[in-house]
């Protein structure tokens, strides 16, 4: 086979030695022999929300997203979370990233292990009817934390973004979820973690089956 392609582009006048021809016909059958890779679509938040990890899985779901695009066949993302949350910040980052995509692809979400803080929005943020929930997955909402320090008028000032945060935080949860502004609001003005179980995650819609 290596021989006849070589022939062709070079009208017959290749330089390459039969044994060369041989090494490189073996290698050849060797690549065509091996199964087929599967054609994977998953990624996973198995660690904090952080800038680098956020970035990852970022790059990983636009790259999945585009290789679905010049497909004959769009698969869906699978995407694992087991996290104890992280930066709100990255959060609507992948928050934002995951909105979009899933207009084209279908992001299924699994939350596995804990699902908590900024992991709540992401794991909600899958494809309806696609969000999925370990059975014994704990599922964790609280309030926006923030701490500063200074002069007066730089912690008013951060007092304002924080409260700008958590309202953004919240608008985001009620568009993802079945909870009402009142749901919300009263979960949080409990001002401590509130836990739940996957069977009031499903409930509060903030995942669809549990696994």
């Amino acid at each position: 086979m290596i021989g006849k392609i070589l022939d062709r582009i070079t009208n017959g006048k290749s330089k390459i030695s039969e044994s060369e021809k041989q090494q490189l016909n073996d290698e050849l059958e060797r690549i065509l022999s091996q199964p087929p890779q599967p054609d994977l679509r998953v990624i996973g938040l198995f660690s904090d929300v952080s800038d680098d990890k956020i970035a990852e899985l970022i790059h990983a779901l636009i790259y999945m997203d585009e290789i679905n695009r010049i497909s004959e066949e769009s698969k869906p993302v699978e995407f694992y979370i087991s996290t104890y949350g992280g930066s709100a910040d990255d959060m609507f980052g992948m928050y934002d990233v995951m909105r979009v995509i899933r207009e084209r692809t279908e992001i299924h979400t699994v939350g596995l292990g804990k699902v908590m803080s900024a992991g709540v929005l992401l794991l909600a943020s899958g494809t309806k009817g696609k969000r999925c929930i370990g059975k014994n997955c704990r599922v964790m909402v609280h309030s926006v934390i923030g701490g500063s320090h200074g002069p007066l008028h730089n912690l008013i000032n951060e007092m304002d973004a924080i409260e700008q945060i958590q309202k953004m935080y919240s608008d985001a949860l009620i568009a993802e979820t079945n909870l009402t502004k009142k749901d919300l609001k009263k979960l949080l003005e409990k001002k401590v973690n509130v836990y739940l179980t996957a069977e009031e995650a499903v409930e509060l819609g903030i995942a669809d089956i549990i696994i």
